[in-house]
């Protein structure tokens, strides 16, 4: 299924979702400018996690191979208090295994790593990154929006990314000629009460590359 069938009667392939980890792959595929694996969160971890007050989420920025993503996020959560749980093991080891499975999609020996809560409107203006690809993935509350746009302008049609769901974007220096006019945002909630959990990865060539 792809945004521009709905939207364009199928002129141009745009975003590629797909209900099985291999549906990231399509990213490579022409005229691809995203892809979204459909998932869907354990019910007693999204109950887990939606159950921490802001403050007790850890929030990181992180330069390291992809084999080291999963020890590094188990001592944040451990530095930051999270109780060792079966919950807890699980997000460790889902934000390792998807740090692994970009790593391999983009052939990137090191990733840059973020992962924090959110609760105002960072990012709240559509744009496209200046980077190759990123993966997005949001363990709680509204996911990333996206959408075509025409010309610079916002876009006509705001989709939105599930929760739990994991969308790989292009950015700016993909080599992709012309581009789809595909932008994306963070959502706006400020002033809502609503808290994200965000985990964003790209693609790094080597441990100094800046964060």
């Amino acid at each position: 299924m792809t945004l521009a069938e709905a939207e364009t009667g199928g002129a141009t392939e745009a975003v590629h979702i797909a209900g099985d980890a291999s549906s990231l792959a399509a990213i490579a595929e022409e005229r691809c400018a995203a892809a979204i694996w459909l998932r869907r969160l354990p019910t007693e971890v999204r109950s887990w996690i939606e159950a921490f007050d802001a403050r007790q989420f850890p929030s990181e920025r992180l330069t390291l191979q992809p084999d080291a993503v999963e020890g590094a996020v188990k001592e944040a959560f451990a530095a930051a208090g999270l109780p060792d749980c079966a919950e807890r093991r699980w997000l460790q080891s889902d934000i390792g295994s998807l740090a692994l499975r970009f790593a391999d999609l983009m052939g990137a020996p090191y990733l840059r790593v973020r992962f924090s809560a959110v609760t105002n409107n960072s990012c709240r203006k559509f744009h496209v990154d200046a980077i190759t690809a990123r993966l997005i993935c949001t363990y709680r509350g509204s996911g990333t929006q996206y959408g075509l746009s025409k010309n610079g302008a916002d876009p006509q049609h705001v989709h939105k990314v599930a929760t739990g769901d994991a969308i790989v974007l292009r950015g700016s220096l993909w080599p992709e000629r012309p581009r789809s006019g595909l932008v994306h945002r963070s959502p706006p909630i400020e002033g809502t009460g609503e808290t994200r959990f965000l985990l964003v990865i790209d693609p790094a060539s080597g441990p100094d590359e800046p964060i």
